[in-house]
């Protein structure tokens, strides 16, 4: 059973954490990678092997980190855009689409966490001013926060 602390989520503690990928498996995995390239200087007699199970680890380990986050940032990038579309048509009356093409999707993903009495204006202000996904984080008073993204 998963407990989950749960906190007014903000500009500086949205950023989430999957504890099984990043406090399990890459720290075991960094330990083996190190463990095997102690073995690859140690033992000279035994080199191109250790040498061989190091890069077959880095290799394991960039695979699962691009993997993982691709399948499911593809899908979540998806939903993000569906929700704003959503959001923005129901609040304003208007189609998000028309906006879509002057924002890029970094925008867009930030323009979700303002609350529904801030989202038209903000979103007008990052089309007009160019805001950054960052400034636009900024700039939100009441944060609405996204607990169930990937």
């Amino acid at each position: 059973m998963v407990v989950f602390c749960v906190m007014k989520q903000s500009y500086k503690n949205h950023v989430r954490y999957y504890p099984l990928h990043h406090f399990i498996f890459y720290p075991a995995l960094l330990i083996a990678i190190i463990t095997a390239i102690r073995f690859s200087v140690n033992r000279p007699s035994q080199q191109p092997e250790w040498i061989a199970v190091t890069v077959v680890l880095i290799f394991i380990g960039w695979l699962s980190f691009m993997l993982r986050q691709h399948y499911a940032l593809n899908n979540q990038n998806r939903i993000v855009r569906l929700e704003m579309r959503f959001r923005y048509y129901v609040l304003t009356g208007q189609r998000f689409e028309l906006k879509e093409p002057q924002l890029a999707f970094n925008q867009i993903a930030a323009l979700r966490f303002a609350s529904d009495e801030e989202l038209p204006a903000l979103v007008e202000r990052a089309v007009q001013e160019h805001l950054s996904s960052t400034d636009i984080k900024k700039s939100i008073v009441h944060w609405l926060p996204d607990d169930m993204r990937v």
